[in-house]
């Protein structure tokens, strides 16, 4: 009579190991996912502040074209006379 009880808390035993690894494995693939959304949600600010910043700095161009070309003017005038 006890073998067979002891063969059932053995099978218990291990059933509920087997559950419990499954369970962190679940969960260990939960954190897994919720990383890469949180990387991927970083990744898009970093593309939005990127392009933000490109935008920039064509402006400053364009404005440090546009003064040169003055320059170049008022200095072409500044010479002819």
């Amino acid at each position: 009579m006890q073998q067979p009880i002891k063969a059932s808390v053995t099978a218990l035993m291990i059933l509920t190991a087997l559950s419990a690894g499954c369970a962190k494995k679940e969960d260990a693939a939960a954190q897994a996912a919720t990383r890469a959304e949180q990387a991927a949600s970083r990744a898009e600010g970093a593309a939005r502040r990127a392009e933000s910043a490109a935008a920039r700095v064509e402006t400053a161009a364009q404005r440090a074209e546009a003064a040169a070309e003055k320059a170049e003017h008022g200095f072409a005038r500044h010479t002819r006379k």
